[in-house]
């Protein structure tokens, strides 16, 4: 199984109706069923929209989960064919799916929060040179289900609380030991674009749905 998070933008003036169209999932309770995805969720911040589903087989395309509301979605160009939804790299993970046993979930979650935050455009290269060690170097453990996205400069994270804490089933992929010993050398708050009201780092999204197999069969 895998995680993807896209990203798409609200035309202006059809937030209410697109967010209305999809509020409680409805088109995409049908696919979290466990066989085709395990979790999808969508959260929104000013005219974006960011989807994250967790694939058990195949990949349903982002329009399948959202119904009718697609025709209110903006453009998006930079393919031969333009999108509605396009896809963000998953830029940092403490941990992956191994197999669908090993990512269900052991006890309840009370929470599934989306955040976002930027980056300083010429910050990319090194936030991720940074990340990719601490991910793949397993430097200092963290939060199971937690993931960060990037599109362009915009990163996007999904987490569950309570925070799950496990030592990863994959194997790491670096046997180097560049990640600094204190984190806070590798200075990311000068990596981060400041927010108007001067706050850096991420900020919590508003959540559209948010839904998980087994909750769903418990409804």
């Amino acid at each position: 199984m895998k995680r993807v998070i896209y990203r798409a933008q609200m035309k202006e003036g059809r937030e209410a109706a697109v967010l209305e169209g999809i509020r409680q999932g409805r088109y995409a309770r049908p696919y979290v069923d466990g066989d085709r995805l395990m979790t999808a969720a969508v959260y929104r911040w000013e005219r974006n929209l960011f989807l994250y589903m967790e694939c058990m087989e195949g990949e349903p395309v982002p329009e399948e989960l959202v119904g009718r509301v697609h025709k209110d979605l903006e453009d998006w160009p930079g393919q031969a064919e333009k999108r509605k939804w396009v896809p963000m790299a998953d830029v940092f993970h403490f941990n992956e799916p191994v197999s669908a046993e090993h990512w269900r979930r052991k006890s309840p979650v009370e929470r599934r929060g989306g955040r976002v935050a930027h980056l300083k455009p010429e910050m990319i290269g090194s936030y991720i040179y940074y990340h990719y060690q601490l991910q793949e170097e397993r430097a200092f453990p963290g939060e199971k289900y937690e993931i960060i996205a990037m599109h362009e400069n915009l990163l996007f994270g999904y987490q569950e609380f309570p925070k799950v804490m496990e030592e990863p089933l994959s194997s790491k992929k670096l046997q180097t030991k560049g990640t600094p010993e204190n984190w806070a050398d590798a200075r990311m708050d000068l990596h981060f674009q400041p927010w108007p009201d001067g706050h850096l780092y991420f900020k919590p999204i508003d959540p559209v749905f948010a839904l998980y197999y087994e909750d769903m069969a418990n409804e």
